[in-house]
């Protein structure tokens, strides 16, 4: 069957990408991009980093110019939501009760933050930080505010406390597992970022247990813990995580679960139909299994396998996942990916406490995951060890003055 008519539901980077890249590989059919929000497609990642810190304007956050879309002749559907799905008649259904006909649906939904189901989480003052006002009211927090609780200790949290704390403000973070990201890094590496907080005047609540946001006068006022304790706040912010958008597919009797569920090609259950970005739980030929990480990186880099395997089929997302993070003077990029008690070692080469090495982990002597922390060019021969799948020597491999491509086991 030709493909003449592409519709992308989801608006945001991974959907904004797909239709440049089928541009890009010279696609010269009808392409329509339905987002619910009112902006143009735009980057997440500068919303918790330079744009929330004011180190770069409005502009910059925008996937596209403003005419780019027209230019490329991209029906460009903003403040509107695909409702439904008719998979045997292949067309989406939309709020406004129109339909698109399509011969390829490419589903870049996204995920919702989480909410917190307790007493005062509705409170004037509490924030979720998702979308581009979500940002711009956090701006006003950390411009207005004295003093701020982070509730959840992830990217997400840390991020934002790092840039209300260099602002000026006083800073708690609540978290009810021991460490910071503790599931991400395990607590080798998580008690790195503790301390750096804690050096810079973070006040760490770990194990603790939220009960209520407290309120007066129609504003959030603190958070009493269920110990009974109260942390004053001018200002909360949630950031307990993501649930990913998976209601349009579930309805329309696609495979869910931890998202939607589709092949290295991309491809839900249905042929016709495929999913990208932070909604997706893809099969990766490499890793050997499912995963659905909700990295920038793989709504930068799944679109230009979408688009081809929409247009020929031959197309395997093979991009090992990779993240990035700011905090303070850390600068950090990670590439693999381990589940917690999938590792037995953690190798750290370089100096721990001046904060500048690489942390490596380890199942039998091969590298899963690579973190580089204020050390730089070394995200390709971390992949490369990850890909290879090789033995190596972890005593080399902690040790600066040996290569990363010659620390194989003997």
């Amino acid at each position: 069957m030709a493909t003449n008519r592409i519709v992308i539901a989801g608006a945001g980077l991974a959907g904004a990408k797909t239709a440049e890249a089928l541009r890009g590989q010279g696609f010269d059919g009808r392409i329509t991009l339905v987002g619910n929000e009112t902006h143009r497609p735009y980057d997440r990642p500068p919303l918790s980093k330079d744009y929330l810190a004011g180190k770069s304007d409005r502009d910059a956050v925008f996937v596209h110019q403003s005419g780019w879309y027209a230019d490329n002749e991209i029906d460009l559907r903003l403040g509107m939501e695909v409702t439904g799905i008719d998979r045997r008649g292949r067309k989406v259904m939309l709020a406004d009760d129109d339909s698109l006909p399509y011969d390829r649906l490419l589903l870049a939904t996204g995920a919702t933050p989480r909410r917190l189901p307790l007493p005062g989480a509705d409170a004037p003052g509490v924030h979720y930080l998702r979308r581009l006002e979500d940002s711009e009211s956090l701006q006003n927090v950390i411009r207005r505010s004295e003093r701020l609780v982070v509730i959840g200790a992830g990217w997400i949290g840390l991020e934002v406390a790092a840039t209300a704390r260099t602002a000026g403000l006083e800073v708690t973070v609540v978290e009810s597992a021991e460490l910071p990201l503790l599931r991400v890094l395990g607590p080798e590496v998580a008690a790195i970022f503790a301390q750096l907080h804690r050096d810079h005047g973070v006040d760490l609540r770990f194990g603790a247990q939220v009960s209520e946001i407290t309120h007066s006068a129609g504003q959030v006022d603190g958070v009493r813990l269920g110990d009974g304790s109260h942390l004053p706040a001018d200002a909360v912010l949630v950031a307990i995580g993501v649930e990913p958008n998976t209601g349009l597919a579930a309805d329309a009797g696609l495979d869910v679960h931890n998202g939607i569920v589709v092949d290295d090609t991309l491809h839900t259950n249905d042929t016709h139909i495929l999913a990208a970005g932070d909604v997706a739980n893809v099969f990766h030929p490499v890793l050997g299994r499912h995963i659905r990480v909700e990295h920038w990186a793989n709504a930068l880099n799944q679109p230009a396998a979408a688009a081809t395997a929409m247009l020929t089929g031959a197309a395997s997302y093979r991009e090992l996942p990779y993240f990035y993070t700011d905090q303070y003077d850390l600068g950090m990029e990670y590439t693999g990916y381990v589940e917690p008690g999938e590792y037995d070692q953690v190798v750290f080469r370089g100096n721990t406490e001046a904060r500048e090495f690489v942390a490596f982990w380890l199942r039998d002597n091969r590298v899963l995951a690579g973190m580089n922390v204020n050390v730089w060019d070394v995200v390709d021969p971390i992949n490369a060890l990850i890909r290879s799948g090789a033995k190596v020597d972890p005593a080399h491999l902690a040790d600066p003055s040996h290569p990363l491509g010659e620390v194989d086991a003997d």
